[in-house]
Parts: structure tokens; sequence; C-alpha cells
């Protein structure tokens, strides 16, 4: 990711205040890898206007975009095509063909067309470099509070909610079936306290949330997010909801039965309830 001041408004230097990224990740172009973002490019636009940033540059990523050479790209691409005007990259920036650029010849390129390049200290804690392997890491393991420290903010999602088949409220416990977008990067499976609100609106509300496959009903069936509000009833079908899981309470288990999960779920919930009530 590279930040910029690209030519526009600002009437210091004629610009406007970036985020370049690429899309899609370069990996998925490169070696059909599929890469899950920890924000996808909606997400990122609401977390970094706060900053200061205008406006976010998708680049597409192709593969002939990835056979340019470092001077090839930092000519066309960035000093010419988004006619950047003052540029921060991290120190371990790569770019180019086989990534042959670093920082520093950036540096160098764009001194020749009259523009700053700032190289910025990578960010460490105790446990090394903050990076995003760190934070998906916490995230498979269900560490919320690990993440949270990492990305600075809570982590949080959000879907459409769709119909479902409708067991949850035939035994008791009815459940918002989300539609996540499949390019978002998920926690770990299990069950987890969490806290809802509707897109657009500034009330949380507790929950719980089961994240995975269904093995007490349907061992087949593909993972699903499902968010049951606690003491609420909302008429949730169609709306976007956002969540943020808060802690993870358990795995995914089969029950002999849906008594059983009935009787879990109530379990879960009230664990939710506490600890959504008193987080310390």
């Amino acid at each position: 990711m590279i930040a910029a001041a690209l030519d526009g408004l600002d009437p210091e230097i004629g610009a406007v205040a970036s985020v370049v990224s690429f899309w899609p990740h370069p990996r998925e172009v490169l070696f059909g890898e599929t890469r899950l973002r920890l924000d996808l490019p909606q997400e990122k636009l609401s977390l970094l206007g706060p900053l200061g940033i205008e406006q976010l540059v998708l680049v597409p990523f192709t593969k002939e975009l990835a056979q340019l050479s470092a001077e090839e790209f930092a000519d066309s691409v960035l000093l010419e095509t988004l006619q950047a005007k003052r540029i921060a990259v991290g120190t371990n920036f790569r770019f180019g063909h086989r990534r042959a650029g670093d920082a520093e010849l950036l540096q160098r390129l764009a001194r020749r067309r009259g523009v700053d390049v700032r190289i910025v200290d990578i960010v460490e804690d105790a446990d090394g470099r903050m990076s995003s392997s760190r934070i998906r890491s916490a995230l498979e393991q269900g560490a919320l509070t690990e993440a949270e420290a990492l990305l600075g903010r809570p982590y949080r999602f959000q879907g459409k909610v769709v119909r479902g088949r409708g067991l949850g409220r035939e035994i008791g416990w009815p459940t918002a079936n989300l539609q996540v977008d499949g390019r978002k990067f998920l926690p770990g499976l299990g069950v987890y306290a969490a806290w809802a609100r509707l897109e657009g609106s500034g009330e949380s509300m507790p929950a719980v949330m089961n994240l995975g496959p269904q093995p007490t009903v349907d061992p087949n069936s593909p993972s699903a997010v499902e968010v049951h509000l606690l003491d609420r009833s909302l008429e949730l079908e169609h709306r976007e909801l956002v969540v943020e899981p808060v802690h993870r309470l358990r795995g995914q288990q089969k029950f002999n039965g849906l008594q059983e999960l009935s009787a879990q779920i109530g379990l879960d919930a009230e664990a939710a309830r506490q600890l959504l009530r008193d987080p310390g």
C-alpha cells in the first residue's frame, strides 16, 4: 500500500491525499491463491477518511502490470498516470517485476521528477512486527483482544441478512443469517459473544454469533454466519448487519438432538450476556 498526494485539489501542492493499493491481490493473479482481505475497499474508505485521506485508488493488478520493471512502474503508474506529488511507503516496500525495486530506488527515481518520497519505519511491539499475518493468525485462533490491539480498533465485518431455514426460530433462538462478501477474512469457527448493529445505526446490540457449519442440524452444510440478538426482536431480513465479535465462547460441537442444542445455546447466550455487560 502506498500513501500519496495525487494531482488534484490541495491548495498547497495541488494534490489530493490518497492511498494507492492493488486490486485484486497480486498473489491471486500471479499464483492463483485466494487472498481474503482484512478490510474490503468500502471498509477501508470509512477507516481512512478520519485520517485525512480523501480517496482510495485501486490499481487493477494484471500479469501485464507485473511485467513492468521497477523503473517502468514508478514512471508510468505512480508519476505519469497517477501524477503523484508526494509519496510515502514503508521500509519494506517492493515493486516492479520480481519485486526488484525497493523504497530507496523509488526515492531516487522520484527525485528526478522533483517528487519527495518519505520512507516510514515498520511499526513494532514487544512481539515484533505488527503485520497483517499476525492479525490473521489472531483471528484464526479467535483471539479478538489480540487482533484489536494489533489493528488499533475492533475487528468488524458485515453482511446482508437473508432468509434461512427458520430452524432457530422453531427451537426458540431466532437467528439472522448473514450473507458476507466471500473476499472478507473471518475469524476461526466457533461461537462468539458479539456486538451487532444495523448499518447506519449507532446502537450496538448484544448478540451471540455462530460461525461455521451446523454439525447437529446438517453436517454437510457449508459454513454460515448466524447472529442471535440477545433480548431483542427485530425484523432484519434484507438489511445490512455489522458484527463485532468480542470473545470466542467455544468451538463447534455436535449435540444429540435439537433439545440439547437449544440448551447449549441458552448457556452461550447467558455467558455472552454476562461478558458483554462486564467485559473486564
